[in-house]
């Protein structure tokens, strides 16, 4: 949808302005001088007559300028990148298997995603600059200043209409927009690429050896076994007046009566 309306607001744009010259001989004024373009902004062959205030002799005047070249490098970004998301759109829901079968389809993803995220941020800003030359060159006051009549000042020349620029201003926006939407959407891709799980695994011989270090501690080892003497039933044993062990421990009175 963005990439839509990125490309809807440039690709279709068609504007003009109207000027008006009041010559100081009246029949020779012309009070509705209208001057149209549109996408891809080759101003220099639009073309328009105005009066010399010489006689009825007229003179055939241009635009300045040629902005196609970056009004069309951000269309076709705008227009490659819609086709892009509706075919990654498409193998999301019904070819989900294949786009992960051997990890090929979100490396593809992700390198797309990164490429088109670079597209998006130098074609918006080489149209931004574009349009900043398209509203110059477009300017009426600016153009009145190509016409010889003007130059005179017993002849008036002004403005009547300016060419309204709200839809450029509008796919210029769109065109930041979708660097932002792009490049904020890299790390969802890159979230689907072996690349990121592989990093959140641990490699197996790092595990065994956590384990054996836990296995070769202390812990594990009876400590307190036989050869301490205090896990027997008799752990304060002492031997006694006839040579006989007299044994202190759970077994009580009970085996101190035995032994005597």
């Amino acid at each position: 949808l963005f990439a839509i309306f990125a490309f809807a607001t440039c690709g279709g744009y068609s504007g003009g302005l109207r000027l008006s010259v009041d010559c100081a001989n009246k029949s020779e004024s012309d009070l509705s001088i209208d001057i149209a373009f549109a996408y891809p902004f080759r101003l220099h062959q639009v073309n328009f007559d105005a009066p010399t205030c010489e006689g009825k002799r007229r003179e055939k005047l241009s635009l300045i300028g040629d902005f196609s070249s970056s009004a069309e490098f951000f269309v076709t970004i705008a227009v490659f990148a819609f086709l892009y998301s509706l075919a990654a759109t498409v193998v999301y829901i019904f070819f989900q298997n294949k786009y992960r079968e051997n990890n090929r389809g979100p490396l593809i993803d992700f390198i797309v995603t990164v490429v088109f995220s670079f597209l998006w941020l130098v074609g918006s800003s080489a149209w931004a600059k574009g349009l900043s030359d398209v509203k110059i060159a477009t300017d009426p006051d600016e153009v009145l200043l190509l016409m010889s009549a003007c130059k005179q000042q017993s002849n008036k020349c002004l403005p009547v209409r300016s060419p309204v620029m709200s839809s450029l201003n509008t796919s210029v926006v769109f065109g930041f927009l979708n660097f932002i939407l792009w490049a904020g959407n890299i790390w969802f891709v890159f979230k689907e690429t072996g690349w990121h799980s592989s990093g959140q695994r641990h490699p197996p011989d790092t595990m065994e050896k956590q384990s054996s270090s836990y296995n070769q501690g202390g812990y594990n080892q009876d400590s307190y076994g036989p050869a301490g003497g205090y896990n027997q039933p008799g752990s304060y044993g002492q031997v006694g007046e006839y040579g006989q062990s007299q044994s202190y421990g759970q077994s009580g009175p009970t085996s101190f009566a035995n032994q005597i």
